[in-house]
């Protein structure tokens, strides 16, 4: 078999294995089966609820997770879910996630809802995919999932049942009893059915009692997005859900690795790439507490983790490796290979530091929801070039183009990376059609499609992929374009600062202009001043300094890490417009910064006594904001 190491092994191996290869399944049951009879007793998924080195945990090994993963599909199919019907689940991590995703796939179309977001927002989604069961925490003292559910099913009349899941089973029997009595009691009211997870399950048996046609069809509606604003909701079909499972199983994983991955399964990356993968592999699944990396005390115990469980991969985001690079390893991780990164761009110093520290290698992959995930990857035993997320990957095709004239650049060249891949769902990447018009480049030789990511980047003489920015990011300083990159790159290496977000603010003259915010690492006093000089003297390109450097205690970020931009827009949006209203004398302040489906990010405004609207509106006459009273 050609291992993967350089662009032309990609080739070979696509070569070697014509996609689909006939020797694979073509669901994710199917898959799942596969992994029971190949790997049956050999331990699955594990999950502990809470960090510590020593706490309880639970495995499922294949064959219990296939049961488990039928009795689902057949509840399911009993409540009324046939192939086009959705199942929304509002769930942090726990193995009855991993059991839900699967059997809801199964039966039907699998929803995942960031469980981090507000009423407002679930209920978005519920609606937009037309969900009929919802599955769900029960209510759990410390937790407000089960409270904020219920709370949009109030709005959401075609949601029937819900079914609940019960965190505290996790616990040791005397902690089980105080929760007990600690738990909130729900005080809001829907009209769906409410179910026992376990008591319904078990009603259910553990061989599927509906045919499963081995056919390709849409499996699951991914949202994108961060914790707040209107997420647009994605489709995958099972040949791209397959495809990641495929690959991790051709040239990353086998039945002897350990992947210890914190990252939520409610995310392409978690649920399709890492989960994905084990159950191709066979690779044991390791899942520290509901919440992950954001659990409490991962950070604290996790070289212990890796430790208690001879983890063999690391599945990690850059703004995690931060957190662990602000700890001591002190813990016996030898076990450990390699470390993937994904989500976002890894800074160059991050990088160093913490190959450095772990004496361990990076290997930085890129994906997108948008294109079932993955997309590329440095190769495992190839050389990895730092700053680089490597090489597309087998059956995937990268190309540059330039957004203005729709031609394809020439190497190392920036512009627009546009993806083809058997992940890419040509003309249906969303569910509302009206998201999915000049979403993609139509290409001359009657090949498929090319996605636009919306990422800026390069392909170098090796074939290997940078990422540069987000075309969306780009700050359009009066008429010069200038790569949040270059800022974010250069503030980042200072010692001081653990994460950067470079925006454009708001300017009466150029339209926008650089600033920058920042997050400090762990007991770190450095002074805006010292930041801008650092600035001042790393940024080459004179029109990239920023005008604003902003500490943050800290930025905001999605449920995978990333630095969440459009928040920083509107703390942006929001100090510039009071600043100039200040400035002015105008009687009047920013209440809030909303995004609307329509007319993006507005402004709300709120009245003074003195207010004299007139000079208000001249005021926002020099902006392009969209701005309304409060």
């Amino acid at each position: 078999m050609v291992q993967f190491i350089s662009a032309a092994d990609s080739v070979a191996i696509a070569a070697e294995t014509p996609w689909p290869p006939t020797d694979f399944p073509t669901t994710t049951w199917h898959l799942v089966d596969r992994a029971a009879t190949r790997f049956g007793a050999r331990r699955g998924v594990t999950f502990q609820l809470t960090s510590g080195p020593r706490a309880r945990a639970e495995t499922l090994t294949w064959a219990q997770l296939r049961d488990q993963v039928a009795q689902a599909a057949n509840l399911f199919r009993s409540l009324g879910i046939g192939e086009t019907d959705v199942v929304a689940t509002v769930l942090p991590n726990c193995n009855e996630m991993v059991v839900s995703y699967f059997g809801a796939q199964a039966a039907g179309i699998v929803c995942p809802i960031n469980p981090l977001l507000e009423a407002e927002q679930i209920a978005g989604i519920l609606r937009e995919t037309g969900a009929k069961v919802v599955v769900t925490l029960k209510t759990m003292p410390g937790a407000d999932v089960a409270q904020k559910t219920a709370a949009a099913l109030r709005d959401v009349p075609n949601v029937t049942h819900v079914i609940e899941v019960d965190l505290a089973r996790y616990l040791p029997w005397f902690k089980r009893i105080i929760a007990g009595f600690m738990r909130p009691k729900m005080d809001v009211a829907h009209q769906a059915q409410v179910l026992d997870f376990p008591t319904a399950l078990a009603g259910q048996g553990t061989q599927l009692a509906f045919d499963a046609p081995a056919t390709d069809r849409v499996a699951s509606y991914f949202h994108t997005g961060g914790t707040t604003g209107l997420p647009k909701v994605a489709q995958q079909r099972f040949s791209g859900i397959l495809y990641n499972a495929w690959v991790g199983a051709h040239i990353l994983f086998n039945e002897r690795d350990v992947m210890m991955c914190p990252l939520p399964l409610f995310h392409v990356f978690g649920a399709v790439v890492v989960l994905g993968m084990a159950t191709a592999s066979g690779a044991e699944l390791v899942m520290p507490t509901p919440a992950g990396y954001r659990g409490k005390g991962v950070f604290d115990n996790f070289w212990k983790l890796i430790e208690r469980y001879r983890a063999t991969f690391l599945i990690t985001v850059p703004t995690a490796i931060s957190a662990l690079m602000q700890r001591p390893v002190n813990a016996d991780i030898s076990s450990l290979q390699l470390a993937i990164s994904g989500s976002a761009a890894l800074p160059v110093e991050l990088y160093r530091r913490f190959e450095a520290a772990a004496g361990l290698s990076i290997c930085e992959g890129y994906g997108m929801t948008e294109a079932t995930c993955l997309i590329a990857v440095n190769p495992p035993r190839g050389p990895k070039k730092s700053g680089s997320v490597g090489l597309p990957v087998p059956h995937t095709q990268v190309k540059i183009v330039d957004p203005v004239t729709q031609m394809q650049c020439v190497t190392g060249e920036v512009g627009e990376i546009c993806v083809a891949s058997p992940g890419v769902y040509g003309g249906h990447t969303y569910t509302e059609a009206a998201k999915n018009a000049d979403l993609y480049y139509p290409d001359r030789t009657g090949a498929p499609a090319f996605l636009r990511t919306g990422d800026l980047g390069k392909l170098d003489e090796d074939g290997y992929l940078f990422i540069t920015g987000r075309s969306k990011d780009l700050i359009i300083r009066g008429g010069h374009n200038i790569d949040p990159a270059e800022i974010e790159s250069a503030l980042a290496a200072h010692p001081d600062v653990a994460f950067v977000g470079a925006i454009g603010q708001p300017d009466p003259h150029a339209g926008e202009l650089p600033c920058a915010y920042v997050e400090l690492v762990s007991g770190a006093d450095v002074t805006v001043e010292a930041l801008m000089a650092h600035a001042k003297a790393t940024i080459h390109e004179r029109a990239a300094v920023p005008k604003y450097i902003e500490v943050l205690p800290e930025l905001p970020k999605t449920a995978v890490g990333k630095v969440f931009k459009p928040a920083l827009r509107k703390l942006a949006i929001a100090r510039v417009l009071n600043r100039a209203f200040a400035a002015e004398g105008v009687d009047a302040s920013v209440v809030a910064v909303e995004e609307d489906r329509k007319r993006g990010l507005v402004a709300f405004i709120g009245k003074g006594p003195a207010l004299k609207e007139a000079v208000l509106r001249d005021v926002m006459a020099k902006f392009t904001i969209t701005w309304d009273w409060a």
